[in-house]
This record gives C-alpha cells, sequence and structure tokens, in this order.
C-alpha cells in the first residue's frame, strides 16, 4: 500500500508503511528510513533491514543517521525498522527449532514474511530491483532473529549487527540437564555450519546487560554468550577482519544504549573513510 507519511529531516526522509503478512496473519509496520539525496541517480544503494523497528523512533534514529550523512561519514543507504507483532517471542528466534518453552515456533514463517513479502515490496515500492548489499540487524531477541536469518541465508547478507543478542536461546532448561557445548541454538548452528568468507559480524554487549551467571565465572551470561558465539565464529575460519566485538562498560540492556552504539555499527559496515 502507498506510504502513509512522509517526514523529511534535512538529510533523510523516514516513510511508514503497513503490510499485511499472509504469513504472519496480521498488519507489519516498517518505517523506511530514505538518504534524501543520492550522489548519483543511477547508484546502487545498500539494504539495512533492523529488527524491532519500534524501538528507532527512540533513539532516534533518523538524527542519528542525519549527524553521519551530514558528517559525510557514512555512504548512503536504505534502512528497514520492522516493527515487532504481539507475538514477538514466537515470530524471533531460531527458525531450525524452537527454544525449550516452544518459543520461536514461527521463526520460520517469519523469514518466509520477509523473504516473500517483504523484500519484494521494497523492491517494487522504492524501483529498486537489487541492491549493493545487504545487511541485518537487532536487538536482544531481535538480534537473535537477525542473526539467525542471515547466517541461514548467507548468500543474501554481508554484514549482521547483533546488539545485546539472546544468545543463551536453549533447547533445555538450567535444571533440565542444560550444557553449554550442546544446548545453545545459535552456537549449535555455527559449529555445525561453513566458512561464509564474506559475512562480517558486529556484536555488541553492555557490562550492565543483566546480573545472570550461570557458571558462576564472575563474567555475566551475555558477555560469555556473545564471547563463546566468537569462539566458534572463529574455529569455522572467520577472524577479527569479520568480526568487531564492541563491549560498553556502561551499557545497560535498553535502547539508549544501542543507540550509543549503532553510530559505531554504522560507521565500521558503511563508513566512507574505510
Amino acid at each position: 500500500m502507498p506510504a502513509e507519511k512522509s517526514v523529511p529531516v534535512s538529510t533523510v526522509i523516514v516513510e511508514q508503511n503497513t503490510l499485511y503478512s499472509q504469513y504472519l496473519e496480521r498488519d507489519v509496520q516498517v518505517d523506511i528510513y530514505l538518504p534524501a539525496h543520492k550522489l548519483n541517480p543511477t547508484e546502487q544503494l545498500s539494504l539495512l533491514l533492523i529488527n524491532d523497528g519500534q524501538d528507532l523512533p527512540k533513539m532516534p534514529f533518523d538524527e542519528i543517521l542525519d549527524e553521519l550523512y551530514s558528517n559525510n561519514e557514512i555512504e548512503p543507504l536504505i534502512c528497514i525498522g520492522i516493527h515487532c507483532g504481539p507475538d514477538r517471542k514466537r515470530e524471533y528466534g531460531t527458525a531450525y527449532s524452537a527454544d525449550y518453552k516452544g518459543f520461536g515456533n514461527k521463526a520460520g514463517l517469519y523469514n518466509k514474511f520477509l523473504f516473500d513479502e517483504l523484500l519484494p515490496f521494497i523492491r517494487k515500492q522504492y524501483n529498486t530491483p537489487s541492491f549493493k548489499e545487504k545487511s541485518f540487524a537487532g536487538f536482544s531477541l531481535g538480534a537473535l532473529s537477525a542473526l539467525d536469518i542471515a547466517w541461514n541465508h548467507a548468500s543474501e547478507f554481508t554484514k549482521i549487527g547483533v546488539f545485546s543478542g539472546s544468545l543463551w536461546w536453549r533447547r533445555k532448561g538450567y535444571d533440565d540437564g542444560y550444557d553449554d557445548e550442546t544446548d545453545r541454538l545459535m552456537h549449535l548452528q555455527i559449529r555445525k555450519g561453513v566458512l561464509y568468507p564474506w559475512l562480517k559480524f558486529f556484536i555488541q554487549c553492555g557490562a550492565l546487560d543483566e546480573k545472570a551467571d550461570r557458571n558462576n565465572n564472575g563474567i555475566i551470561d551475555s558477555i560469555d554468550d556473545a564471547l563463546d558465539l566468537i569462539v566458534e565464529l572463529k574455529a569455522k575460519g572467520f577472524t577479527d577482519e569479520h568480526i568487531r566485538y564492541v563491549l560498553l562498560e556502561d551499557g545497560t540492556h535498553d535502547v539508549p544504549t544501542w543507540a550509543k552504539a549503532f553510530p559505531d555499527f554504522l560507521k565500521w559496515g558503511w563508513g566512507r573513510g574505510k
């Protein structure tokens, strides 16, 4: 359907659209952040999908982009903030397996929505049959979803942004014989996967993300899970050239922390001075 709203910020145009998804059986709001000016009319733009797009206005994301564009720090790109729905815990997760509570059981349908409904809509709505590259980012459980989707469709993506990712997503409860080595669903996928040398990973944690420390090693679980994920990636052949790990010492599990880290992610991925 046509764009409902267009709000120009000096270098950014924000358009809000609502799509009905046959797969998810609900309306999905998407916010499209467009560069107001391209250097070349024939220039091919990169695409960045962002889960939990309802959090972007709280940053506010348009002002982050505006500052980076105004300072000529990043290349122009199309950013799509995908709002979550009431079934967030079921639509996000790992598509190949639900967690031990049955959450994530609609993740496969969310994949279908992205590839069969959202991307065709974006291509048609903005007359963009192809993109320079596609990347995916998200926050918390949305970050796990972005990582899962990009990993399992590696030919489609180049960069992945994981902000306070729910990498603890597991197939067993802690009281049901859980083991770090065998039960974290995303770690298992990477261990069983292969090297995709074009993929790059931006992984952010906050030192105050949480207080839980299941193995009593003095390191909170979110940091342990992120570092263990990096170990799995490096075991596949990924190197420090592929992975950027950012630990914010004052970072908590919230939008202000992710807003602080997001400019770094954008400059890492699309910076003009690289």
